[in-house]
């Protein structure tokens, strides 16, 4: 239902009802996701920062930088599968047999390259989640802006409709 001004003009209405509360819950939301993606990324840099974890000088990409980000990680995990499969003469660990004096090493290598992998993982699902959260805010931002701006009110008359016009009784 329409309301008119004091002139006789349309008056425009709002949509606010439940949406509001809604684009409100989304900012919230998103929030969230935000804060947790990027102290996710922040702990998981920080925790490898704490292992002094150094690329190593053989490896493609960043030699000697300590492994802080993802990419770092990435790198020296595939330094230490060259290592490994120079070690193990081209085998992975499960095609070694059980008396091969390099066995241990390539199963810690094994296992280095796995935590390396997995902290590559964590910080992109870290980045997942704050790149999420920054969109979830815009549209719960999105969603307050359209819900402020006004709903042109239409007056149509019975004739308009294609109605007959009422006789007075």
């Amino acid at each position: 239902m329409s309301t008119v001004n004091e002139t006789g003009q349309p008056q425009p209405t709002y949509r606010t009802g439940g949406v509001r509360t809604i684009a409100i819950l989304v900012i919230v939301a998103g929030a969230i996701l935000l804060v947790a993606g990027v102290v996710t990324y922040g702990v998981v840099s920080s925790t490898l920062a704490a292992q002094k974890i150094t690329v190593s000088d053989d490896a493609t990409h960043f030699a000697g930088q300590s492994v802080t980000q993802p990419w770092q990680a990435y790198a020296e995990a595939e330094a230490i599968a060259g290592h490994a499969e120079k070690i193990a003469g081209g085998k992975t660990y499960a095609e070694l047999p059980q008396g091969d004096p390099n066995r241990d090493s390539v199963m810690t290598a094994s296992f280095l390259q796995a935590s390396l992998f997995t902290s590559v993982v964590a910080f992109g699902v870290a980045a997942m989640a704050a790149g999420l959260g920054a969109v979830v805010i815009l549209i719960g931002v999105a969603l307050l802006l359209v819900i402020r701006r006004p709903v042109a009110a239409t007056v149509v008359s019975d004739t308009e409709r294609g109605e007959p016009a009422h006789a007075a009784s």
